[in-house]
């Protein structure tokens, strides 16, 4: 039985890796700040802040784990400075200090963001990066961390995982779900193609990333091929949740409701619609898979499927007349 340590595992991802480990049998452990989002797993739960070193060294090592899974973050797009987003950098530097300690150890996977490189952007390499936001930015300073540590006696992965989706999950895709949930999303006909993943599928990846043999110190992005254009997933969503398909508005409408979602968002009003998300679903964003699925293969759960399994989740925990 393999020990498993999740740092932020009551988070999205986390929440569906624990479960997904749980059920093969994994010994697992959560380190999280906040408590788990699925009360099944509390028990599996110790509460730590990544940034308390003291406390955060004392539960792993107590522990003792052949893997850690580093997903403990501040992923949110809010923050302007460094200090916002110290978890992403501090907190990383934290776990490689614990890391070197522990004579068990085998693996950390260190999950970054599709965000190191702003979307869009095609990087030449792994260690090119153009990050366009200060969330972005602490994701590249922390994959910086892990690159230019001391060799140590574990093997270390990075993990970007693309636009996630699924049970448990947040915004912004809960958020999407629940636009076309009322009937407000259009199509405006500029939609863009991107690289997707349901969350059953990246956790199934991350599981072929513990043991994978030949994997120290690469950089893989996880996700669903093939890339899906936004509006024909949308209209997939729509389909399942049986309102039909979406309809149909010139572009101008939807570029005006943006300046208008602009105005509602200074004024500290939240709106599904803003310049910079229309800008986000314009932009082409298209990730390689090739490396994870040459590990991996496909996913055991198909879009339609993830589709139906999120809509039932929805149905169950918010209360979604479907």
């Amino acid at each position: 039985m393999k020990k498993v340590l999740i740092t932020g595992g009551s988070g999205f991802i986390g929440t569906n890796l624990v479960a997904g480990l749980l059920k093969e049998k994994y010994e697992v452990l959560n380190v999280d700040k906040v408590a788990p989002r699925d009360k099944n797993q509390q028990s599996y739960w110790s509460q730590a802040d990544i940034l308390d070193y003291t406390k955060l060294e004392s539960i792993i090592k107590g522990f003792s784990p052949d893997v850690i899974v580093h997903l403990a973050a501040v992923t949110d797009l809010d923050g302007k400075t460094a200090e916002y987003y110290k978890a992403n950098t501090e907190g990383t530097n934290n776990i490689i200090k614990i890391a070197a300690a522990l004579p068990t150890l085998r693996r950390v996977l260190f999950t970054s963001s599709m965000y190191v490189c702003q979307p869009g952007y095609i990087p030449r390499d792994y260690d090119d990066y153009k990050a366009h936001t200060p969330y972005g930015q602490s994701k590249v300073d922390g994959e910086l961390l892990v690159k230019n540590s001391p060799k140590q006696h574990y093997d270390w992965v990075i993990i970007r995982p693309t636009s996630i989706w699924g049970p448990w999950f947040g915004i912004p895709y809960i958020d999407f779900f629940k636009v076309v949930y009322q009937g407000q999303y259009y199509d405006f006909g500029s939609t863009c193609t991107k690289t997707y993943g349901y969350v059953e599928n990246a956790v199934y990846q991350l599981k072929k990333l513990l043991d994978a043999p030949g994997v120290h110190g690469k950089t893989f992005y996880i996700g669903d091929q093939p890339p899906i254009p936004i509006a024909e997933w949308a209209n997939e969503i729509s389909t399942a949740m049986g309102k039909g398909t979406i309809k149909k508005i010139p572009y101008f409408a939807i570029k005006i409701a943006a300046l208008g979602g602009d105005v509602l968002t200074k004024l500290g009003i939240k709106f599904p619609m803003t310049s910079f998300r229309l800008a986000n679903m314009q932009t082409n964003n298209i990730l390689p898979l090739e490396p994870v699925y040459a590990i991996a293969g496909p996913g055991p759960v198909n879009r339609l499927e993830g589709v139906s399994k999120t809509i039932n989740w929805l149905r169950e925990h918010k209360g979604y007349n479907v």
